[in-house]
């Protein structure tokens, strides 16, 4: 059992020489990488499309996945033993399989700038590679079949080649996104190491695992998550206010619950609106991530990061990477910055640490929605005050 501080909160380690977060504290801290979402809400839509895109050329890219249930797209082009080098897009979206039409949508605004693999001698012979990973939404807002496809993917590139600042919370994939109950979406962090290098993360929360300690109610990724100066400090409600957000987490759910079994047809296995557990069907869901460096890591260099950046997201998601959870990390790396010895190792350990605070900021922007589908409360809506700003 966690045990409580008397003081109401805790200070968390001390780590004077720990990477401080970048100037926007987003992925974009990354020279050369801009973010795009895509948003559906109403009218039975609670979904999107979220998209990462590169400067032409591309970056060195690869995937790990470890959830039991994945919904992907090109990533065998990415195993180090193939011959794609690099990619200049990433698609994260809703809609389950059916959303990884969006990737479509993006492949073909690429092919129209002469932009992905080049098989010819012509600027128009380019085969985009554009790897995709989907999440399960499907029904939250109410209509089973409002889900991404080409359309949303063309909106969500042109909107990274726009670029600005990048939205998190309930925006593209993280629109639909629900956390063992509560409402997930985007957050993005990011960490400037003393080696001069930068690390990014962003992630989409959609997990069948929880967020929240059930004994404290503090989101587990604040345990771990960089934490400088007073203004980090873990803030731990009373046990009269826990119980109060269990009392009202459990409501919203046992109310999703009856609303999605409301909306399955007799006589068919449709799975719930919400995407949980009911009436003996398995909860369905996925965390997706995006860990990007300036680093010039290698091909297998970039595979390692995408294994330990899930390292990050087990210490946020408890439990993690089961059958159900599709949870897949791409890596990005610019290779602005040369890399060698042992930055290599702070490289790997930052990319777990940028996706734990992705994970917590996600949490902490997130919105209280209601659809005909379910209720899906905040973090912030359920502990109020006591709920940092990210």
């Amino acid at each position: 059992m966690t045990q409580r501080p008397a003081t109401g909160s805790d200070p968390g380690p001390t780590t004077p020489h720990s990477p401080a977060p970048g100037p926007r504290d987003a992925l974009t801290d990354v020279p050369g990488l801009r973010v795009g979402h895509a948003t559906r809400r109403g009218d039975g839509w609670l979904s999107g499309t979220t998209v990462v895109l590169t400067e032409p050329g591309g970056a060195v890219a690869a995937v790990e996945v470890r959830g039991g249930g994945p919904g992907t797209r090109e990533t065998d082009a990415l195993d180090p033993r193939n011959l794609v080098q690099r990619v200049e897009a990433v698609v994260l979206t809703g809609g389950s399989a059916f959303g990884l039409d969006a990737a479509s949508g993006v492949a073909a605004w690429l092919e129209e700038r002469g932009r992905g693999v080049r098989v010819g001698p012509g600027p128009h012979q380019v085969v985009p590679v554009v790897p995709a990973a989907c999440l399960f939404d499907l029904g939250r807002g109410g209509d089973w079949r409002a889900r991404p496809g080409t359309a949303l993917g063309r909106e969500a590139v042109e909107r990274a080649a726009v670029g600005g600042p990048v939205g998190q919370g309930v925006v593209g994939a993280g629109t639909g996104a629900v956390a063992g109950g509560m409402k997930g979406g985007v957050g993005t962090a990011s960490l400037r190491l003393a080696s001069g290098h930068t690390v990014a993360a962003l992630v989409v929360v959609n997990a069948v695992g929880s967020v929240c300690d059930p004994e404290t109610g503090v989101l587990y990724g604040r345990y771990f998550a960089q934490r400088p100066g007073p203004g980090g400090r873990v803030v731990w409600p009373s046990p009269e206010a826990h119980e109060r957000a269990r009392a009202r987490l459990a409501a919203a759910v046992a109310e999703t619950e009856r609303r999605g079994a409301a909306t399955v047809r007799p006589g068919t296995e449709e799975p719930s609106a919400s995407g949980a557990p009911s009436a003996g069907r398995p909860p369905l869901n996925t965390t997706l991530a995006v860990v990007a460096t300036d680093a010039a890591l290698t091909r297998a260099q970039a595979q390692k990061l995408a294994g330990t950046s899930h390292d990050g997201l087990a210490r946020a998601v408890r439990p993690v990477h089961l059958l159900h959870d599709g949870d897949t990390v791409f890596t990005l790396a610019t290779g602005a910055r040369p890399i060698e010895g042992a930055a290599v190792n702070e490289v790997l350990a930052a990319g777990a640490d940028a996706v734990t605070r992705a994970i917590v900021k996600a949490v902490l922007s997130a919105e209280s929605v209601e659809t005909a589908a379910g209720v899906f409360p905040s973090y912030r809506e359920l502990y109020g005050d006591l709920a940092p700003k990210p």
